[in-house]
């Protein structure tokens, strides 16, 4: 395991870097928009995590942090959305009923577009009106270190409601429509990435110390039993020179 995801971990460290690129461009727009606060305003928060496992507390801190921020919102007017296996199991004790929709088969293989898009869309027809959200992933530094970060979004009529696009000329509805489905799926596709990412180098990370764990345990089991082996032998001896001594 260590090694496969070493392998894993060199190409998604690779492809980071342009997906970064053209992410942290795209994702300026929901940083620069500001929409004023509404009372009952529907949120939803999504956890971007995976399928697997074997990488550490990676998994169980970004739920544990998205909790934590869930539990200071109105619960009715806040919703959940899992996206792999690991946060929707988190979540499924304690937060069922929070629960919006969850998304398997995640993590297995880098994401792609094409699978950020179906999920956009899907959480689009939930039936649930949002106004606005927040994704949960974590941020690749490097193999020793992973951030969770927050990512806003809005729906249409959050961008519609935000003073700064007024600076645009000739905005109608359908434009800022197509543009936040586009968004949308590409904030869910730039935090994929980051989070596949911080995955392979924490699972790397997590196999290395699995593997010197495990080399220092059958170094401590062979210790134990050639001197258990050593002390059979001696009491075997013992009792041969005894009997021969008293015959």
């Amino acid at each position: 395991m260590k090694m496969i995801s070493a392998a894993k971990f060199a190409q998604a460290q690779k492809a980071i870097v342009p997906a970064r690129a053209y992410g942290v461009g795209a994702m300026s727009l929901y940083d620069k928009t500001t929409v004023p606060a509404e009372e009952n305003e529907k949120k939803v928060f999504v956890a971007i995590s995976s399928d697997r496992g074997l990488c550490g507390a990676l998994h169980s801190n970004l739920s544990r942090a998205l909790k934590a921020e869930f539990e200071k919102e109105t619960r009715e007017d806040t919703k959940i959305i899992s996206v792999g296996e690991k946060s929707k199991v988190f979540f499924q004790t304690a937060n069922s009923k929070d629960l919006l929709m969850e998304f398997k088969e995640v993590g297995r293989n880098p994401p792609t577009f094409v699978d950020c898009a179906f999920i956009a869309d899907q959480m689009l027809k939930s039936g649930f009106e949002f106004n606005s959200g927040k994704f949960f992933y974590n941020y690749f530094k490097s193999a020793m270190s992973q951030i969770i970060k927050e990512q806003p979004f809005y729906s249409v009529e959050g961008f519609s409601k935000s003073p700064s696009i007024t600076v645009y000329d000739s905005i109608d509805e359908d434009v800022v429509q197509s543009y936040q489905e586009f968004q949308l799926a590409n904030a869910v596709f730039y935090t994929l990435k980051e989070n596949y990412t911080s995955e392979q180098g924490a699972r790397m990370v997590s196999m290395d110390g699995a593997t010197k764990n495990a080399g220092e345990m059958i170094d401590r089991m062979s210790l134990l039993y050639n001197r258990t082996r050593q002390a059979v032998i001696t009491t075997e001896l013992i009792e041969i020179i005894s009997g021969m001594t008293a015959l």
